[in-house]
């Protein structure tokens, strides 16, 4: 028996989905996937660096956004909502997206991991995050290993930093990301991944 047909989407088509679909999709290559649901900690981990950065972001050129916010690689085409991003100066906008919801010049993107799409972040979208002219630093955080990874970018190479305490270092907007606050639960009287 033969495999089933699947419909592959042009990136327009994606978008229309997009408008009516009450979950979100990562695009690439035609293909279209539902991205996974976030834990309780994965949320909060998300909050707490959205919440770092907008506090050490103000007053500055930069701003914050949560994973409503769609980002699109031109350079291999994925389209994906990383938890937080960062952009500086300019918004600019993807010109296949008519009604401009979707941002290409990100400084920094965070992905915060869960056990269901760690491997995937680590190795394949890292690559499509890394091809995004203008990025500059990457941060990876896994609350269940509680460890931060940052891949910034110097010059034509990625340099990885991997931080277990301290502060995640992120130059290229000046700022710091606490490991303590990153992982601080406030509520339950403990920390995230504890």
């Amino acid at each position: 028996m033969g495999e089933a047909a699947r419909q592959r989407f042009t990136f327009d088509e994606y978008l229309r989905l997009e408008e009516i679909s009450p979950i979100k999709h990562e695009f690439l290559d035609g293909h279209v996937w539902a991205m996974a649901g976030g834990t309780p900690d994965h949320a909060a981990v998300c909050a707490n660096i959205t919440a770092l950065l907008v506090t050490r972001l103000r007053d500055r050129p930069c701003r914050v956004f949560t994973s409503d916010l769609r980002v699109r690689v031109r350079a291999t085409g994925l389209g994906t909502y990383p938890d937080v991003t960062v952009i500086c100066d300019k918004i600019e906008l993807d010109p296949e997206d008519p009604k401009g919801h979707t941002a290409v010049n990100p400084r920094v993107v965070v992905e915060v991991l869960s056990p269901s799409t760690e491997a995937y972040d680590r190795s394949e979208k890292l690559d499509h995050y890394q091809r995004i002219a203008g990025l500059d630093e990457i941060v990876l955080v896994g609350y269940e290993s509680r460890r931060i990874d940052v891949y910034r970018r110097e010059g034509a190479e990625w340099r990885h930093d991997e931080y277990r305490e301290g502060a995640a270092k992120l130059p290229s907007i000046g700022c710091e990301l606490p490991f303590e606050e990153v992982f601080r639960d406030p509520f339950a009287g403990r920390e995230i991944g504890g």
